[in-house]
């Protein structure tokens, strides 16, 4: 696959990355251990590892065999149904795990031989048993405070060669952690070698915004200010802080969901059509709505903190973060001049989802009688369920069988189950991963990026507005029903998707 070249869409259709050494930094950690093992371990199976070697390392003491036991039970638990059904297989595939623990080795960062000199060895061992001239790919599965101490060991390991890193969000803090953070990473690698991963970008639901959008007349001609109301980005979450309320407490909702992934699908549905589908074009047309965005004021941003909060393990006993957040946002170009974006999450809310709301304008006069049933259920929408499902949705009124004319709201939707290669597809982690080996950067943000999204945060960052509180199961303080004024919040879940 050309880096600059298209995107396949069907893991079949890849062909398998040049050989690869991948270095997994936390590799005995949660994220390690949910979602980065069992996704190589996919990978394996989908004919991508081929001539690649895997190197474990954290600050734990263990051995290879004892990494391999870990890997395989994480593969057992969080993997696709034991082994994932690719290809409608059933069960746990030995012969490919066979392949697969072959290609694990460990090494610890906490002692001997430690450091840079123990992770160069590991990595030469494994390049010598592939026989060939090796890429290396860096994934930093690590807390966000030790990604620069990552970066600068394997600067000084001479493992910056023939290397990409992935990063995990967040990336800084504010616009000066940013910059300080992209400033010590671009003095080990470039830019073009540094991929900002959000693993929402990786799913086959955001890529169909792209594919809907700007492969079908029907839906670009009245993708502007014209034709669409409003929008609304929703990413409500049933769980806790779950044992990260050490490190949620110093992020909170905004820093830790806003910039790095809702203004991350803000700009995948706002962007001009680029003049080409490679990597280059897409994030230059993510960047110029990032650059169009204006600065997020407090007065329109509502900010919430979930009962018992304080209680949570790791959480300040006066602690003022965060649980919550809605943010109206616009953009100042001339395709979305006046259309507000809403974006809402939080933690501890009614149900969970990742949903896209595309609202519609009403016509500008009805012939329908007040009783019709015609503008009852809200606006025409067309919905994105950024599930694994991928899921589509376009609602609309239609009249109700029968006499008389009394209009009710119907809906056309598409699951990507309909089109019967789901256990095909790669989910959002092994696609992501995928794409670094083959150094795509069409899902990844940029360093101008993230910066522009930091310097647009300002105003709320410095002077935020205060918390509210809300109930555990509820959907947030209530003043957010006036952020959205005229408008209401759409919950699609009350619509169920069909089965």
């Amino acid at each position: 696959m050309n880096e600059n070249g298209p995107r396949d869409a069907d893991a079949s259709a890849f062909e398998p990355p040049e050989p690869h050494v991948i270095v997994l930094f936390g590799a005995t950690g949660d994220l390690a251990r949910r979602k980065l093992l069992p996704g190589l371990l996919h990978l394996e199976r989908a004919g991508q590892l081929a001539d690649c070697r895997i190197v474990g390392t954290s600050l734990e003491e263990r051995s290879t065999t004892e990494f391999r036991k870990l890997t395989r039970e994480a593969c057992e638990s969080f993997g696709r149904d034991g082994f994932d059904g690719f290809d409608g297989f059933d069960g746990f595939d030995e012969e490919c795990w066979q392949r697969f623990e072959s290609r694990l080795s460990y090494v610890s960062q906490a002692s001997g031989p430690a450091g840079p000199a123990g992770l160069s060895t590991a990595v030469a061992e494994a390049e010598a048993s592939i026989g060939q001239p090796a890429r290396r790919l860096h994934y930093l599965s690590v807390p966000p405070k030790a990604a620069t101490s990552v970066v600068q060991m394997l600067g000084e390991a001479g493992l910056v060669g023939r290397s990409r890193i992935v990063m995990e969000k967040p990336f800084g803090t504010d616009l000066a952690s940013a910059k300080e953070l992209n400033d010590k990473v671009h003095q080990v690698f470039p830019e073009e070698r540094v991929f900002r991963i959000d693993h929402f970008l990786g799913k086959e639901a955001a890529q169909n915004i792209l594919a809907l959008r700007f492969a079908n007349g029907l839906f670009e001609p009245i993708w502007n200010r014209n034709h669409i109301d409003h929008i609304q980005i929703d990413v409500p979450e049933t769980l806790s802080v779950d044992g990260r309320g050490k490190f949620y407490d110093a992020t909170g909702a905004f820093r830790d969901m806003v910039v790095t992934h809702l203004l991350q699908i803000l700009g995948f549905v706002a962007m001009e059509p680029p003049v080409a589908l490679e990597p280059a074009s897409i994030t230059e047309e993510r960047n110029k709505v990032f650059r169009s965005l204006k600065p997020i004021m407090p007065e329109h941003v509502v900010r919430g903190r979930y009962e018992g909060y304080r209680d949570e393990e790791g959480v300040s006993a006066d602690s003022k973060t965060e649980t919550f957040i809605a943010i109206k946002a616009s953009i100042d170009n001339w395709r979305w001049s006046g259309v507000p974006f809403y974006l809402r999450t939080g933690k501890k809310m009614a149900e969970g989802g990742r949903i896209i709301s595309i609202a519609f304008r009403a016509p500008p006069k009805s012939m329908f009688p007040a009783d019709s049933g015609v503008g009852q259920y809200g606006p025409d929408h067309l919905t994105f369920d950024l599930d694994e499902s991928s899921r589509i949705s376009l609602s609309f009124y239609g009249k109700q069988p029968g006499p008389g004319m009394l209009l009710d709201k119907a809906s056309l939707q598409f699951s990507l189950s309909d089109a019967g290669k789901e256990e095909h597809t790669l989910r959002a982690y092994e696609r992501l991963i995928r794409d670094a080996m083959a150094g795509d950067h069409t899902l990844f943000t940029t360093a101008d990026g993230i910066e522009r999204l930091w310097a647009a945060s300002a105003p709320m960052l410095e002077d935020p507005p205060d918390v509210q509180i809300y109930d555990r199961g509820s959907w947030g303080p209530k003043d957010v029903h006036e952020l959205i004024l005229p408008h209401t919040w759409r919950l699609p879940f009350e619509r169920r998707w069909r089965d």
